[in-house]
């Protein structure tokens, strides 16, 4: 099982292996499977979910759409798609631009507009025309912004447990993509890298402390979930980064220091914060006298 797309030289060795697959296909596929999907009806797995069967080559192909990221995506498309159309005006009111320069200007503003840039036609001007509005010129291409309206929040899996239902497969599917979201909090938030232990106690150690470290991130995720939603972890230790430790030294006229340990007192978002997921500062430590070193 692989969220990735392997190559057709993978998908051989696992036949061959009598390996069971769950995998992801690139969407040009669908073009030859376009006919079956469009015979049948979309077949609810979860909410906000569905799914269209096909069979071909021995396998089954199970085509997914979701709402959710059916406006994620678009909304995505839209804004990359508003900013190329804008760029692409400010670029051809340049004056005494040159060709070059022009190229320059459209293949940063490509990389910038992501798939967003198919959707547009551009007339460029020849190698020794000036740049003007009659040799520059860009339109919509309304059929590829229909077709890519239409896969928006589609994806397209392919899998040889073919007697396996859908909603079997999509339990299945999903248990990768929170394992990949293990991997990606490790990685990213816990920050957790690997370091070389030559003793198989520290191996062990180290084992350990990232698993109560993703244990407690785990947890405060679903207490996020519950009572402050659209928090992340990662979220609330920032802000959490605020609160500090100090410790006030005050000189005695003995010589001696008195000491006084004290949390800072939270802001006001913090403290809010604290209240909905009903965590609670610890008592202020009590205070302590050092001898001074030098009686």
């Amino acid at each position: 099982m692989d969220r990735g797309i392997p190559t057709e030289d993978a998908i051989k060795t696992m036949r061959e292996e009598n390996a069971e697959y769950l995998v992801g296909t690139p969407r040009g596929r669908l073009t030859k499977l376009e006919k079956q999907f469009l015979e049948c009806d979309w077949k609810a797995v979860q909410s906000q979910v569905e799914v269209k069967l096909a069979h071909d080559d021995g396998d089954l192909y199970v085509l997914t759409r979701s709402k959710g990221r059916q406006q994620k995506e678009r909304s995505m498309r839209q804004r990359k798609l508003k900013w190329l159309w804008k760029r692409l005006h400010t670029i051809r009111s340049m004056e005494k631009l040159k060709r070059d320069d022009l190229l320059i200007k459209l293949g940063s503003a490509k990389r910038d507009a992501g798939n967003a840039w198919r959707l547009v036609d551009i007339q460029l001007p020849g190698p020794h025309q000036p740049v003007t509005s009659e040799t520059f010129n860009f339109t919509l291409n309304r059929k590829k912004l229909k077709r890519a309206r239409k896969s928006e929040g589609t994806y397209l899996l392919r899998t040889n447990l073919s007697d396996t239902n859908a909603d079997e497969l999509w339990k299945r599917y999903i248990v990768l993509t929170e394992i990949e979201q293990a991997f990606k909090e490790l990685k990213h938030d816990l920050s957790v890298r690997p370091i070389y232990h030559r003793k198989e106690t520290r191996i062990d150690a180290h084992i350990f402390v990232s698993f109560i470290a993703y244990s407690l991130h785990v947890t405060l995720k679903h207490k996020a979930r519950l009572k402050a939603p659209g928090l992340t972890p990662r979220a609330i230790l920032e802000k959490f980064k605020a609160q500090q430790m100090i410790d006030v030294h005050f000189p005695t006229t003995d010589g001696r220091t008195l000491i006084m340990p004290r949390y800072t007192y939270p802001e006001r978002e913090l403290q809010l914060l604290l209240t909905q997921l009903n965590l609670t500062q610890p008592d202020q430590p009590p205070p302590k006298i050092e001898q001074s070193q030098l009686s």
